[in-house]
């Protein structure tokens, strides 16, 4: 359905798989998708139906691309027994479900033998598979959280609650009523977060997969190198550009590195930016690409069901701080730029902006039908699977158009033989793009899945209110320690879950604080624990999206991950304005939001130029240092003291301009 591009990056596909299991691979991706698309867009199914059958596919799909021993070593005879038996535990947890639905609700607590030993079988199964795809630090946290429920006077291991503190003490859960809270019921495994991921997420990890199968990144990636390849810097500037597109397809920081940071980061040196650089500032930007809407990662969509916000106006309240994160990496790029004398590509090197809209404009017309059908008030469901059937229908017309049309043209000749080539290369490439999806959205479900374990456990235990009275009393009421309280949280969690798992933790143990105990309002709270939740994108140790971009630019991972630590400050910066200027997320009058959308540009700007140093020239070290608390002024919510923060940034950075006025005189005078 397009010409030969790239081949898109298949996840599990370094495991080395035998050709039978290849085929049930396919078979079961496929037939995942193709019941996602089937209850989005045709026939609805109920709460229980919809997420068990998609649970069971998923786990099948993780256990068939993830073998036991790991993805460079071979099943063999036990690893395969082991596979064989889990494979049957995924299709046990969601069967039984399904077969059973009315009577366990019939039963209405008072559960049967068969249920909780289905319910164990369920929770280990979910456990495994999460080890396998996410990484064992969520099934750890998973087990944890078991273990703690357990822990109690009336647990199953009383004696553990030997080793809590007090505040965390609790009465403690035997087997049957934490089974029948994780999977019978509604607030564990088949919880809130499957449930997001079993609609809204996989449809549009969906619509992302058809995206990069028929070529939309490369023609992103070309739209952004049109666009700025030839200022200062550009290769970087268009990874900023690029990322911005690509985070509305992939949903992953990381693949976001891989894909564009293959083509920016090579450039990038080559442009005279050092390798950490390199990687770094496509890091940052990549990371970016998650909190960039209409799609967030899978973000907008768990923080609309969690806040009762209609995905709509979470989109909209996302574009401005969006926009800040984005201008602040730019700025940085255009800064290294003028320190180290680069200059642009030379046009002969760049992609003819006419020439990539003639060859790609189509897949700009999805992505139009999204943003219309939205803008309708469609639910984000629907809105996603016709987003599907229109990026699949203006590939199949777009292909049929060149191979009737301009083929012919070239010297190929449309034959019965052609013709029946074409369309079977049409459905493989169909196929390709419904096993992309499922493959790509296995990661978040099973983060899903496993975090709905978590949620369940902390609702069981009342772990939530036990937190929310820790952080009170650590941080004395001082919303600013206690901010810095949910990042450093952020940052650990970070280094086992990935970002999705990480806000859905931190929200249900933080999220009570911010909203009752400090007064920030809900939709902020859950915005400012999202941001924060990607931190472990571009913060060291576990800076995963730096070390990517480390992988291939060929430099140090640490030092890669301090570069786009230093580009992503937009990340830590943000979400406090947002707090304390909560105008720009939950709207005030108009001259307000106005003026703080352009305070909060110029201390994000000020900023930048205060940690290199340089903008229009050199900036010494006193300017710099009279910068810091007329930034730190912007930040609270006082017309006088922000204004008196303004005119001091407005000052040293004229003074700055000033200087390199004075300075490029004196060049042409003594030249």
């Amino acid at each position: 359905m397009s010409e030969p591009g790239t081949s898109p990056i298949i996840p599990g596909s370094q495991a080395k798989h035998s050709r039978p299991i290849l085929w049930l691979i396919t078979l079961v991706g496929v037939g995942l998708s193709l019941f996602q698309l089937y209850s989005a867009g045709i026939q609805p199914l109920g709460l229980f139906y919809q997420r068990s059958i998609h649970l069971a596919l998923i786990m099948m799909l993780a256990f068939l691309m993830f073998p036991v021993f790991g993805p460079h070593r071979k099943r063999g005879v036990i690893g395969g027994i082991i596979d064989v038996a889990f494979f049957a535990g995924a299709v046990i947890t969601g069967g039984y479900l399904v077969l059973n639905l009315d009577e366990i609700f019939s039963r209405a607590g008072f559960w049967s033998q068969t249920d909780i030993f289905i319910g164990c079988i369920a929770t280990v199964t979910v456990l495994e598979a999460s080890r396998r795809a996410v990484g064992l630090g969520m099934t750890i946290i998973g087990a944890l959280a078991i273990l703690y429920a357990f822990a109690g006077p009336r647990g199953e291991l009383p004696w553990l609650s030997d080793f809590l503190p007090g505040i965390m003490g609790h009465r403690g859960y035997n087997l049957d009523r934490l089974v029948g809270q994780l999977y019978l019921g509604q607030e564990g495994i088949f919880g809130l977060p499957l449930g997001v991921a079993a609609t809204y997420i996989f449809v549009f990890v969906l619509f992302g997969a058809f995206l990069e199968s028929t070529g939309a990144g490369k023609f992103f990636i070309d739209l952004a190198y049109a666009a700025t390849g030839r200022q200062r810097g550009g290769p970087a500037k268009a990874a900023v550009i690029a990322s911005a597109g690509m985070g509305s397809i992939s949903g992953s920081a990381i693949a976001n590195v891989v894909t564009t940071g293959a083509f920016t980061i090579p450039l990038m040196k080559r442009l005279g930016y050092k390798p950490k650089q390199a990687g770094g500032i496509e890091a940052a930007a990549s990371t970016g690409g998650q909190i960039m809407p209409p799609l967030m990662g899978a973000g907008a969509f768990l923080i609309a069901e969690y806040t009762n916000t209609p995905y709509l106006d979470v989109v909209k309240v996302s574009v401005l701080p969006a926009i800040m994160y984005f201008s602040t990496v730019y700025l940085f790029v255009h800064i290294i730029a003028l320190k180290q004398g680069m200059q642009g590509m030379p046009r002969s090197e760049l992609p003819q902006m006419r020439d990539v809209m003639r060859e790609g404009w189509h897949f700009l017309l999805p992505l139009a039908v999204l943003v219309w059908l939205l803008v309708m008030n469609m639910s984000p469901m629907r809105v996603g699977f016709w987003a599907v059937v229109t990026m699949v229908a203006v590939a199949v017309l777009r292909y049929t158009v060149w191979f009737l049309f301009i083929a012919p043209r070239q010297g190929q000749k449309v034959t019965f033989a052609s013709i029946r080539e074409v369309v079977w290369a049409g459905f493989l490439k169909l196929i390709e793009g419904l096993e992309l999806g499922a493959r790509n959205a296995v990661a978040v479900s099973m983060a899903c899945a496993v975090a709905g374990i978590i949620v369940g456990v902390v609702g069981l235990t009342g772990l939530g209110l036990k937190f929310s009275a820790m952080m009170l009393a650590f941080s004395g009421g001082n919303l600013v320690l206690a901010l810095l309280m949910v990042l450093l949280a952020s940052l650990v969690l970070g280094m086992g879950l990935p970002v999705t798992a990480s806000y859905i933790v931190l929200i249900v143990l933080v999220g009570p604080a911010l909203t009752n105990e400090f007064g920030v309002p809900l939709l902020i709270a859950h915005l400012v624990v999202f941001w924060y939740s990607q931190d472990s994108n571009v913060t060291p140790p576990i800076a995963l999206a730096g070390f990517a971009g480390a992988a291939i630019a060929g430099s140090k991972p640490m030092e890669t991950g301090f570069q786009a630590w230093k580009f992503a400050k937009g990340l830590y910066l943000i979400p406090l304005f947002m707090v304390f200027n909560p105008e720009i997320i939950v709207g005030g009058p108009v001259l307000l939001v106005i003026w703080n959308a352009i305070i909060a540009l110029l201390a994000l700007a000020a900023f930048a130029v205060v940690l290199e140093g340089y903008l229009f020239t050199r900036m010494s070290w006193l300017p710099r240092l009279i910068t810091v608390p007329a930034i730190v002024a912007v930040f609270y919510p006082e017309l006088m003291i922000e204004a008196a923060g303004v005119a001091v940034m407005v000052l040293t950075i004229g003074g700055n301009w000033l200087a390199h006025h004075r300075e490029s005189r004196a060049t042409a005078t003594s030249g």
